[in-house]
């Protein structure tokens, strides 16, 4: 049955560019089409964060949707391979360890990997369990070639996502969706207007311009100015678990050759970021006002920089938290506008993917749009909520002595469902996740693990082999690894061979 209500959703404006912007603006133009007249309007004289440069897999689907070509893409944006995201110094001062793509190991019947290498473990093996990581192996090795199956093996090949200049991207998805009818509109926003009834009815630019619609997608960034400043959706503030509330974000000159993973190395009062792009490294710290000020927030990112600062350090403050409804009446909160979470597991990018598709997945027919809004938001709830215990995993986890924000972390009271789950861990090695969420199980054990978490216990099924079974079975996984690590290209070389 065709929707001919003269009351449906035809026009539909977003309101700010950058990433979110043109995020949203591609795939609403390549999925809806010719059913909806798409605008968006931003300025050039406002400013984008901008720091939201390293990716999660789940962005080769966004960009495949696209129809985009990842040579392309890559020489478009700059862009890197990433294969994991390296911790390091959090659980004691000079520990390391990854949170790699992809699997470890190999599963055995109905218990994972990780239950045998405990085992293992228990009868006195000390291998690591990034041994059994292909991603691990070929990120240390700085080694990289898309392949969706290792050769004459059941394993998967390398899982991996991207680093890139989100500036570059937003422009490269501008290009994309001007092709497609979106019309883009330069102006500031003088007012919000709003109908009888509290819905949005349009907004108004500086110079005159009335711009009407029946769908605003609020991708103004930490302003929020249509979700918050003109509809009040309320927001949840979760500093009390993540206390971090500013960052400082600098480029710095490339170092070569790349590296394939995010660092994410924990100081005195905060976390630095590091992400090697083709062109240069993007460098941030994000850190805690209430345990450390401006200037020595700005002298720690200094000086543990690789290379010369290309630039003086940017502030971006923040406060932790979601927006209580992401999409309130007609207007939908994109990006930074609908909620902040600290870029530890590089999630900002792939929430506004997420976003983006749950929209479209929840496309309103007409506008009477209450019970898609009320799915969104319950969906979009769970998902900054989950992440949200990802990331407090890490701070908690810690072993530090040397700064009272390590100590802090240590000691909170934890959100239920993040206590339940290190209780389980703690006492079986167990760890069960949602059907929907994000992170899988092995991204949880590599956290817990590599934080030096050791259960009491694992599944009993590990015990079924005896050590000798147990040496085979690894030394097996191991040669599979190393003979795929040693014949894979330098990522150096396989960037070279998509320019």
């Amino acid at each position: 049955m065709k929707n001919t209500d003269l009351n449906q959703v035809r026009r539909v404006l977003i309101v700010g560019g950058g990433t979110a912007g043109w995020m949203t603006a591609a795939m609403l133009a390549r999925i809806l089409g010719e059913q909806i007249d798409l605008q968006l309007v931003e300025s050039d004289t406002i400013g984008t964060v901008g720091v939201g440069e390293a990716t999660i897999p789940a962005i080769q689907h966004f960009n495949a949707a696209l129809g985009i070509n990842e040579a392309e893409f890559l020489r478009e944006t700059k862009g890197s391979i990433k294969l994991g995201i390296q911790f390091e110094n959090w659980g004691r001062q000079g520990d390391s360890y990854m949170h790699a793509f992809g699997p470890v190991g190999r599963q055995l019947g109905m218990a994972s990997f990780h239950h045998f290498w405990l085992a293992a473990q228990a009868k006195g093996d000390n291998s690591s369990f990034w041994d059994y990581s292909l991603n691990y192996q070929a990120a240390k090795a700085g080694k990289f070639s898309p392949q969706s199956q290792l050769p004459n093996s059941p394993l998967p090949g390398l899982q991996y996502a991207y680093h890139f200049d989100a500036g570059l991207y937003a422009a490269f998805l501008r290009r994309y969706s001007e092709q497609r009818r979106v019309k883009r509109i330069e102006g500031l926003i003088a007012k919000v207007e709003q109908k009888p009834s509290g819905d949005i009815a349009a907004v108004v630019l500086t110079d005159g311009q009335v711009l009407s619609a029946d769908l605003f997608i609020d991708c103004s960034g930490l302003r929020a100015l249509l979700i918050e400043q003109t509809l009040a959706a309320g927001y949840d503030n979760w500093q009390h678990w993540l206390p971090c509330d500013s960052a400082l974000a600098v480029p710095s000159e490339a170092r070569y050759p790349i590296v394939p993973y995010t660092r994410a190395i924990a100081h005195g009062g905060g976390w630095q970021w590091r992400i090697p792009l083709q062109h240069r490294t993007g460098n941030g710290l994000v850190y805690s006002s209430r345990f450390l000020d401006d200037e020595q927030a700005k002298q720690t990112l200094l000086s543990n920089l690789d290379a010369p600062a290309l630039a003086e350090p940017r502030k971006i403050s923040f406060v932790t938290g979601r927006r209580k409804q992401q999409w309130r009446r007609n207007c939908v909160a994109i990006g930074l506008s609908s909620g902040f979470l600290e870029p530890l597991e590089s999630t900002s990018i792939h929430l506004i993917q997420s976003a983006v598709v749950r929209l479209v997945q929840c496309f309103p027919a007409t506008q009477d749009m209450t019970a898609l809004s009320n799915e969104f938001n319950r969906q979009s709830q769970q998902e900054f909520e989950a992440i949200r215990d990802f990331i407090i995993l890490h701070y908690h986890l810690n072993q530090r002595t040397d700064h009272p924000l390590w100590q802090y972390c240590r000691e909170m009271a934890l959100p239920d469902a993040l206590a339940q789950r290190l209780e389980l861990f703690r006492h079986s090695a167990q760890i069960f996740r949602q059907q929907d969420e994000l992170f899988t199980e092995v991204a949880w054990q590599q956290v817990l693990l590599g934080q030096n978490l050791l259960p009491a216990s694992y599944h009993p099924l590990a015990d079924s082999l005896t050590k000798a079974q147990l040496t085979g079975f690894f030394a097996d996984l191991k040669q599979v690894i190393s003979k795929t690590v040693a014949a894979l290209p330098s990522l150096q070389s396989f960037l070279q061979s998509q320019s």
